[in-house]
């Protein structure tokens, strides 16, 4: 969306949000300490004539990552358009060699190159943007956009990466949007109707989607897992059966994130979700209102318009890694502080639990600790079309832990639980001595800004990290200091079935706190013709008609 079409109005002003931001973060003091940048450049299809996408999420089952995207054109060498889809799938065709390089399924061939004369090929080219993609629409969503043809259409982005809840299964809360082709009104060009739940497995065949159930959170309610989503312990059951976990779900409103809870086997009964109280930091009953602006009910104020949360093994804490709705293409990060718990909790004092660090199943943590304050990582290189959207970190590269220990089969031993590494031929496992201490990121690159004609990529880098600085409180424990001693097992689950060039930018000094955010909330225009990134946008904008602006001084020091 090129910076032109924005409409800003800067009457929506906020004073408390300076307030929320001294309230919901912990000191200073950062662990994470950037030593090099190495740019990767374009994920490559190599069997498509042309395509354009946006998004770019991801996720490992079966020892295969699967990449996810949201609305998909494949082109011809003149630019015609070959198909178009709201989403589509592919595996990475070498992820321990050419990260680039992918391979996606569904390719048919598309007539003939309006340019060359050859034979095209296109992804899904017998499907078209109404009746399908890799997510499944249903009979109903079918019969809609069939009877609003070229008017209006339902359409599903997964709009961020899947949670795995096995080492062949994850799952996935992905966002039903009605989106009007030509709108009159620019506020209503998109209607939310809520968040559906995927269920994905990764067969030879390539990656599956199967919906479970239509509607899961209506659009009159927060995005709740739109942002990211955690598997972990409940409060009273600390066992490996994977019917005793809660998944805790952020979702995006303009004015933060805020968070819902629910047991794994009733995450299509909304009915049955807790929501956190900010104020009472306890979880209760009733749902925030998605317009909350009153930052003492947010539980994390701020501005967030693509992400995801994961544990990090070399930082032996959860670490969430985004980008703000600043049209700056700058990755933020911020990591769960253990030494800054929030209330008094015997069981959640400093350094984590018990006092001994948190494990990755212990997702409880984030609401037991404070965040870190926002952090700048990296700035990522501008395509022609101007700012870069849809910024994601992907810790299945370079880290043979990204499965928690128990969503492995019973009786995997504790060596086994293990995932390959991904990523030798641009660091080896040697070389980067430690899992995590390297991070891929990923980001849409606007290639041709414009209403009709946009091209829009994804495209890698590489963060190392430092060494961790030594902290004034002493640095967090290791994970193995807090992990369970029981024995693992698994219950079975309720869901359904040529390298680039780089570039090396090197920084010896920190990443330091930003002095100032800005938040800024709106939506801008889509039609069926391309991709661009409303989505980014969409779950946190409560689809504005204007932009608001808010200038806030953050004083990190508490």
């Amino acid at each position: 969306m090129p910076l032109s079409r924005f409409k800003t109005n800067f009457s929506f002003i906020f004073p408390s949000v300076t307030c929320a931001l001294m309230i919901q973060v912990s000191s200073a003091w950062s662990p994470i300490v950037v030593k090099d940048v190495t740019e990767l450049g374009p994920q490559i299809t190599p069997k498509v004539t042309d395509v354009s996408r946006d998004g770019g999420y991801s996720v490992t089952l079966n020892d295969k990552i699967i990449w996810l995207y949201d609305d998909t054109e494949c082109l011809d060498h003149g630019g015609k358009q070959l198909s178009f889809v709201s989403n589509t799938a592919a595996f990475a065709r070498e992820p321990d060699g050419n990260v680039s390089m992918l391979q996606d399924f569904g390719i048919e061939a598309a007539g003939k190159d309006s340019k060359t004369g050859k034979t095209a090929y296109a992804i899904l080219a017998d499907t078209s943007v109404a009746t399908g993609g890799w997510i499944p629409f249903s009979p109903d969503e079918l019969d809609y956009n069939q009877r609003k043809k070229n008017v209006q259409r339902v359409a599903i982005w997964p709009g961020t990466s899947p949670t795995p809840y096995s080492t062949t299964q994850a799952f996935l809360f992905a966002p039903l949007v009605y989106v009007d082709s030509k709108p009159q009104d620019p506020s209503k060009e998109y209607q939310a109707r809520g968040m559906t739940l995927i269920s994905i497995s990764a067969p030879p065949s390539g990656p599956v989607a199967s919906r479970q159930g239509d509607l899961i959170i209506p659009g009159t309610e927060v995005a709740f897992g739109g942002f990211a989503s955690l598997l972990g312990y409940t409060t009273t059951a600390q066992t490996q059966d994977l019917s005793n976990r809660d998944v805790y779900m952020l979702g995006m409103t303009n004015s933060g994130l805020q968070l819902a809870r629910a047991r794994v086997e009733r995450l299509t009964d909304f009915s049955a979700y807790s929501f956190w109280d900010a104020v009472q930091l306890k979880f209760k009953n009733t749902p925030p209102k998605p317009d909350e602006q009153d930052y003492r009910k947010i539980y994390l104020p701020g501005t967030f318009s693509s992400g995801n949360v994961f544990y990090s093994p070399y930082f032996n804490t959860f670490i969430m890694v985004y980008f703000n709705k600043l049209v700056d293409s700058t990755f933020r990060v911020r990591f769960l502080d253990l030494n800054s718990p929030v209330g008094n909790d015997t069981i959640w004092p400093k350094r984590g639990k018990r006092g001994k660090g948190i494990a990755p199943e212990d997702a409880e943590a984030i609401v037991k600790y404070a965040w870190s304050p926002e952090q700048e990582l990296y700035r990522s290189p501008q395509g022609k079309g101007g700012f870069n959207y849809a910024g994601m970190a992907h810790p299945e590269y370079f880290n043979r832990q990204y499965y928690a220990p128990s969503l492995y089969p019973g009786g995997t031993s504790a060596s086994d639980r293990r995932n390959p590494w991904f990523g030798s031929k641009v660091v080896s496992a040697k070389d980067a001595e430690e899992d995590g201490k390297h991070l891929m990121l990923s980001w849409t690159s606007q290639l041709r800004g414009g209403l009709n004609n946009g091209i829009y990529q994804v495209q890698l880098a590489k963060v190392e990290f430092d060494a961790v600085p030594e902290s004034p409180e002493g640095n967090f424990p290791s994970a193995a200091a807090s992990s369970s001693t029981l024995a693992f097992s698994l219950a079975s689950s309720t869901f359904g079935p040529t390298p680039t060039p780089t570039i090396s930018r090197s920084s010896s000094s920190p990443i330091r706190p930003s002095s100032t955010a800005l938040t800024s909330t709106g939506s801008a225009g889509r039609n069926a013709r391309r991709p661009c990134n409303d989505e980014c946008f969409f779950l946190c904008s409560s689809l504005a008609a204007s932009i608001g602006v808010v200038l806030v001084s953050a004083f990190w020091d508490l």
